[in-house]
């Protein structure tokens, strides 16, 4: 199953901090037929979402985005013009 690092999970904690919904989280689906993830603030998880959470952070992966991510490392920094970076690592 997906992990998330500390600073990624501070900054999720972060982003979904600023919704109205308790149940926010950050969402990660596959684009159909691509190889490319698209990923979105939340105000709840879908009906066939895997829910990961990690102190306090929570993400919902669509399933095919699941299967792709289920040996990864979800990581985040803030670039210089503030803007957050999401990175996919093996886990170690």
């Amino acid at each position: 199953m997906l992990t998330l690092t500390d600073t990624a999970s501070v900054l999720i904690k972060n982003l979904t901090d600023q919704t109205a919904s308790d149940e926010a989280g950050l969402r990660i689906s596959a684009a159909e037929g691509t190889p490319n993830l698209t990923v979105d603030v939340t105000a709840s998880p879908e009906p066939n979402d895997t829910v990961v959470e990690h102190t306090g952070a929570r993400v919902f992966l669509e399933e095919t985005a699941a299967a792709a991510l289920d040996d990864k490392e979800l990581d985040a920094q803030v670039d210089e013009a503030g803007a957050i970076r999401f990175a996919i690592n093996d886990q170690s």
